[in-house]
């Protein structure tokens, strides 16, 4: 179940209970990290744009787990908590040398859509507005 799912050893609550600083120095870098999430191995960076949640994701390897619902939840989590508007969701998932297709139907299923961005290329693209 995706609220079991560890990321890089912590649990979403003990995630959500460090100092801000700290997330903000070691996670919302913008910078591309490879961390654990359930039993999967994630390339990915965070960071926040004009009050959203910035979720890039180049690659997620193993996991099966609901691995990407747990990383939206806990980002969700993280939004509301932080007072930010939405989550913006980069997934570079289209041009894959081994694609994934639950990934891709998951993806869809959820609102993503293939888009263009500049300076990035064709990725799954969503916009999640968070409510108060």
């Amino acid at each position: 179940m995706a609220e079991k799912i560890r990321f890089a050893g912590l649990t979403a609550d003990e995630l959500l209970a460090l100092p801000q600083d700290d997330v903000d120095a070691l996670v919302l870098t913008g910078q591309p990290a490879v961390f654990s999430a359930g039993s999967a191995q994630v390339l990915g960076s965070f960071t926040i744009v004009d009050q959203t949640l910035r979720i890039e994701l180049a690659q997620i390897d193993g996991g099966g787990e609901g691995v990407l619902i747990a990383i939206g939840a806990l980002g969700r989590r993280f939004a509301k908590q932080r007072g930010l508007s939405g989550i913006e969701w980069i997934v570079h998932a289209v041009a894959c040398a081994h694609p994934n297709l639950r990934l891709r139907r998951l993806l869809e299923q959820r609102g993503f859509v293939v888009r263009d961005l500049p300076t990035i290329g064709q990725v799954y693209y969503l916009n999640d507005a968070i409510s108060a």
